[in-house]
């Protein structure tokens, strides 16, 4: 594992991991756990490191830096997203890998956590070279992936075309067609019918279950930091209950509006560019994308990378409610001042889950052959959502701790139980 260090406002000089996995250490303090068990949880059971060569369109050929973590196996096969990103890093990808295991098991799905990353810009690539990285990427880990052992999805800058590219590549070099090796494929080729907007909605149901306990009525703010694939969902989903979209912001700024924005213009403009374009008309004011985490709202929605509210921002925020649809938006440090603010925050392991969810549905779907309507994978999301939020939120009172460490308890409740039931030789004779 490696040691890199972080030290930028957000971060200590503690590794990425490692203060993943202070989360882990304070659900342990709530729980009577043999020592093997969290032994086997420090560090990731495999991770394999490649250097991707390919041929680029003027002839040339360029290598980039790849990587598959399956961190631990012990409910299932391994289940995680390969993102393609320039800054992508090995500590980056073993850090989401840990919190993929402790995602599916607070949702008990039957299995462990897997991430997967190329270091590149997707953006400065051709559709063919894209194409070529794809399925290069398969052939380097086609043996570590497989339906009963790793299945990855997509992640960041990763979608269903490259999914794809990558399930048909597998299918040439195993010799027949595969479709449970990836989830987030096209539904033609086997993807299933809800997964564009299952994160986002997986998080809506959750806000919608616990509205009474978290104070929550239509009308309520509603401010989104990235507004991607699950970012403009969530203002689509919200929105349609009468929830008032106020801020957004994405990679090119951000944009403000007390009296609420409108929801179709949001996502048009963003069709054609940024939301940025609406600023200076309606009432819409441009506004630093940095400061979107201190607009006067009720809920906050963190929907884009790591690390967004750290110690030198945590205490801004006015949000009485967090949504983590990104993975790891909130550091170890801003949590500590969120709670003395009495700030909510539904943690990203729970609220973000509903897309590995129906990634879990779509697997089941290509293992049968039978495949469900949108309708009946939305039923089954909720009903999973309304669960395991609700055993989560109960376990919050019952105990008197924080959503997120409740859900870790919840989580390493099922993943200690699974090894203790394995036994430890399993574990640590090889």
């Amino acid at each position: 594992m490696t040691t890199n260090k972080r030290s930028d406002a957000g971060m200590t000089d503690a590794t990425m991991l490692d203060q993943a996995l202070t989360r882990l250490d304070e659900a342990a303090a709530h729980l009577h756990l043999d020592g093997d068990v969290l032994e086997k949880l420090k560090y990731p059971r495999e991770t394999t490191k490649v250097r991707l060569m390919i041929r680029m369109d003027d002839g040339s050929r360029k290598s980039f830096m790849a990587w598959r973590c399956r961190y631990d196996d012990t409910r299932g096969p391994t289940k995680g997203g390969i993102r393609f990103h320039p800054d992508s890093t090995i500590e980056e990808v073993e850090t989401l890998a840990f919190w993929m295991t402790m995602k599916c098991a607070v949702m008990n799905l039957p299995y462990g956590g897997g991430k997967g990353a190329v270091r590149v810009d997707p953006h400065s690539l051709s559709k063919a070279e894209l194409e070529r990285l794809s399925r290069a990427y398969m052939q380097a880990f086609s043996k570590i992936v497989g339906p009963d052992r790793d299945i990855p999805a997509p992640d960041v800058y990763t979608n269903s075309m490259i999914m794809g590219w990558m399930a048909d590549e597998y299918s040439s070099i195993v010799g027949q067609s595969t479709p449970a090796v990836i989830t987030g494929k096209p539904i033609s080729l086997g993807g299933s019918l809800g997964r564009d907007d299952a994160t986002a909605r997986g998080g809506y149901y959750l806000v919608r279950n616990l509205a009474s306990e978290l104070g929550l009525t239509p009308g309520a703010r509603v401010a989104i930091q990235g507004f991607g694939n699950a970012g403009q969902h969530i203002a689509s989903l919200l929105g349609a209950d009468g929830y008032k979209i106020v801020a957004v912001s994405d990679s090119k700024g951000a944009i403000h509006n007390d009296a609420g924005l409108d929801v179709a213009k949001l996502l048009a403009a963003k069709k054609t560019g940024s939301v940025l374009q609406l600023a200076g008309s309606d009432g819409i004011t441009a506004i630093d994308a940095d400061t979107i985490t201190a607009v006067d709202c009720e809920i906050l929605v963190p929907a884009a990378l790591e690390d967004l509210i750290h110690k030198d921002n945590a205490a801004a925020i006015m949000a009485r409610v967090i949504l983590e649809l990104a993975n790891g938006p909130i550091t170890p440090e801003a949590d500590v001042i969120l709670a003395e603010k009495n700030v909510v925050v539904l943690p990203d392991i729970l609220a973000n889950a509903g897309g590995v969810t129906v990634s879990y549905f779509e697997w089941v779907q290509n293992r049968q052959g039978y495949y469900w309507t949108a309708e009946e994978v939305r039923s089954r999301l909720q009903d999973t959502m309304d669960r395991e939020g609700r055993a989560v939120w109960t376990l919050a009172q019952e105990r008197g701790i924080t959503v997120r460490s409740a859900a870790y308890v919840h989580a390493l409740a099922r993943v200690a139980g699974a090894i203790e039931a394995h036994g430890t030789q399993k574990f640590f004779t090889s």
